[in-house]
C-alpha cells in the first residue's frame, strides 16, 4: 500500500493546522521517485527539489539515500504485515486464513502503485549489505505465509514449501498484468489462485 501521510491535524488553539511532518513528505516522494526512476537514477538532488528543500537539508532526516531506501522498504512491508495480520484474525480455519491473506497481500500490492518494485527481491542486489536487509525485511513478511501453509492439512508428498512460493509468485505477478478497468478485482483474483490449490489438494485422502 501507499506510505501513508502523516495527518495534518489542527494545532493546539484548534485554528492552525499543524505543519506536516516533512519526513514524511520525503519519504512520500522519495519512494515515487525511486520506484519510477530505480535507485541509481534518482539522486539526493532530484529528492531534494521534489520536496523543495535545498539538498543538504535532507541529511538532516536521512544520512544517504540508502538509509531512505530502507526506511521506505521497512513502511511498506510493515503495511502489508499490518493488513495481512488484520484479514487473517477475521477467519479461522486454515483455508479460509490463506484465502484472508492472499486476498490481502495482493491488494496490498495493487494499492503499492509503481512501489511493488522497492519491494522486490532484486530491487538492490548491487548493494549487499543493504539488499540483506531488504530481504530480511521481506523474510519476516513471509514467516505469516510458511505458517499458513504448514497448517494445511495437505496430502502426502505435497512440499508446502513449493506450494507457498507457487502462491506468491502468481500473486506478485498480478501486478504486471492487472488492469483496474477489467471485471475481476484484486480480491476476486486471489481467491480464484487460492480456490485451485484448494480444489486440488483439500479434503483429499492421506497415503
Amino acid at each position: 500500500m501507499p506510505i501513508r501521510q502523516a495527518d495534518e491535524n489542527a494545532g493546539a488553539d484548534g485554528a492552525r493546522p499543524r505543519r506536516r511532518n516533512k519526513r514524511e513528505e520525503v519519504l512520500l516522494k522519495a519512494a515515487e521517485l525511486i520506484a519510477r526512476h530505480g535507485i541509481d537514477g534518482t539522486s539526493m538532488r532530484d529528492i531534494a527539489a521534489a520536496v523543495d528543500m535545498l539538498p543538504g537539508s535532507l541529511y538532516y532526516h536521512f544520512a544517504s539515500k540508502e538509509d531512505m531506501l530502507q526506511a521506505i522498504h521497512e513502511r511498506v512491508v510493515a503495511d502489508m504485515t499490518r493488513r495481512v495480520e488484520e484479514a487473517v484474525a477475521r477467519v479461522a480455519t486454515p483455508w479460509d486464513r490463506l484465502e484472508a491473506a492472499a486476498v490481502a497481500h495482493l491488494e496490498g500490492l495493487i494499492a503499492t502503485g509503481n512501489m511493488i518494485t522497492i519491494i522486490s527481491p532484486d530491487f538492490a542486489e548491487d548493494r549487499r549489505a543493504l539488499n540483506a536487509t531488504l530481504k530480511g525485511q521481506r523474510n519476516a513478511y513471509e514467516v505469516m505465509f510458511r505458517r499458513l501453509f504448514e497448517a494445511l492439512d495437505l496430502p502426502r508428498g505435497v512440499d508446502p514449501v513449493l506450494l507457498r512460493l507457487q502462491l506468491l509468485g502468481a500473486l506478485n505477478w498480478v501486478p504486471v498484468w492487472f488492469d483496474p478497468a477489467a471485471e475481476r478485482t484484486p480480491a476476486e483474483i486471489a481467491r480464484a489462485f487460492v480456490a485451485t490449490l484448494r480444489a486440488a489438494y483439500a479434503d483429499r485422502p492421506q497415503g
